[in-house]
């Protein structure tokens, strides 16, 4: 079983001694300058431009991935704090060590904030053209090259395993990355696993994998360091930090109905439909004289969106301190929100969101474009790099290395590290950048 003193690890990639929690400066905790640090990177702005829903929204109230991150956080904090409230009142010992229930929630914020960081542009359709590109498109021609492992890392990219890598890689005099807490990293690694075997099992954690080969050393480390179990498994695979848990039920709420909302302010989704699905989440307590008081729709769904909220929060907050036991021993194989009582009514507004949002014209024409640009700016990119490195570099090939920044461009004689530095430096660009680089590839520069 796992424990909650060496799962709040304060430790830092580099440190050779212990931090103690009871020695922390209680002004500014070492769990909230890891989300100071996430604020503070260039990987964390980008997110303002790119998408969470609609992409390329041509109006001011639609949600990015950084307004979407912020909230989730918001979220995350209170689940951290809440379910640590409890814990420390069924595991005293943690008091005498110097935890407070703030720690809890100072982590899984943490963690929340930063749980898009390593999506590319045009939202999960992003990561889908990656993947095309390496198996289907002009990319399949590496495959031999690779090891298997390799290879599925490009054809299957995730954005969780790219947000890994992007809060743990090290550069020339930055070792670490942005060297968050274990503790920290630990709540973010929803899938701690390799990208194969995919999907061995139904437990929750093999749904999608946590880290490219690039960066298994860096994962080894921290796991390890956690005390986070071992799976028996083929390939590298963990059992969940247990505050990963919260990060993904504060994720879950906040695109299921946030995203909801955003569909109805669009004028996608019909607000008196969208009341009949609300309404049975927010049945006990909503205030319909309250509801029928406000005048405008978008406070209307403010109202239901603020219930349902709280409403999810108390059910995620009750699930995971009566499943504690299983969840530090690996055995809780399901999200949170999949056991509440509430999952129907999930289920449909999900379903509504799929058809009327994720679905609409709007939605598919732009990541029908995004697929293109995606591709086009691997192989241009994948293949200048190579031609440099084989001595055969075209005229176009050096000016194009030319827009490359050059952290992306250390030379290296491994094709995969030199594939996932372009992998990398593509996903981290936001969408409108994207699509200025495109042109500016293609000759369209007016």
């Amino acid at each position: 079983m796992m424990n909650w003193e060496q799962l709040l690890s304060l430790k830092r990639f580099g440190d050779t001694q212990k931090r103690p929690r009871i020695a922390q400066d209680e002004t500014r905790l070492g769990f909230d300058v890891d989300f100071d640090r996430i604020i503070f990177s260039s990987a964390f702005r980008s997110l303002q431009d790119k998408t969470q829903v609609i992409p390329l929204s041509e109006t001011d109230f639609v949600h990015t991935r950084l307004t979407h991150s912020l909230e989730v956080s918001v979220v995350g904090r209170t689940l951290g704090r809440r379910v640590g409230k409890a814990l420390l009142e069924r595991h005293p010992n943690l008091v005498d060590l110097g935890y407070t229930f703030n720690d809890f929630g100072a982590i899984t914020a943490a963690a929340s904030v930063m749980h898009d960081i390593g999506n590319p542009p045009f939202g999960h359709s992003g990561e889908k053209a990656i993947g095309e590109y390496f198996k289907t498109g002009k990319g399949v021609k590496y495959k031999n090259e690779l090891t298997d492992k390799e290879y599925q890392d490009l054809i299957d990219f995730e954005g969780n395993a790219n947000g890994f890598k992007i809060l743990t890689e090290s550069r020339k005099g930055i070792s670490g990355g942005l060297r968050l807490s274990y503790a920290t990293l630990g709540a973010f690694l929803k899938y701690p696993k390799e990208s194969l075997p995919k999907k061995p099992t139904n437990h929750i954690v093999d749904k999608k994998y946590g880290f490219f080969q690039s960066e298994k050393e860096a994962f080894l480390d921290v796991v390890k360091d956690l005390g986070m179990l071992e799976k028996k498994s083929e390939g590298i695979s963990f059992y969940r930090h247990p505050l990963a848990y919260l990060v993904e039920a504060a994720d879950d709420i906040c695109y299921t109905i946030i995203d909801f909302e955003d569909g109805i302010n669009l004028g996608l989704i019909d607000e008196e439909f969208a009341l009949e699905y609300m309404i049975k989440l927010v049945k006990d307590t909503i205030d319909i004289k309250k509801y029928h008081s406000l005048q405008h729709k978008t406070d209307r769904v403010s109202y239901l969106r603020a219930l349902a909220i709280g409403v999810l929060i108390n059910e995620a907050v009750t699930i995971f301190l009566d499943n504690e036991e299983a969840i530090l021993n690996g055995t809780f194989e399901k999200s949170l929100l999949d056991k509440c009582k509430f999952e129907a009514q999930i289920n449909d507004i999900i379903k509504i969101s799929v058809s009327k949002i994720y679905k609409s014209t709007e939605v598919i024409e732009k990541e029908v474009a995004g697929y293109r640009i995606i591709a086009d700016l691997l192989d241009v990119f994948v293949t200048a790099l190579n031609n440099k490195f084989e001595g055969c570099s075209s005229n176009f090939d050096n000016l194009v290395l030319n827009l490359l920044p050059e952290e992306y461009k250390t030379e290296t004689s491994n094709l995969y590290d030199r594939i996932m530095q372009v992998c990398s430096y593509v996903s981290r660009i936001s969408d409108s950048y994207a699509i200025r680089m495109h042109k500016k590839l293609t000759g369209n520069i007016i």
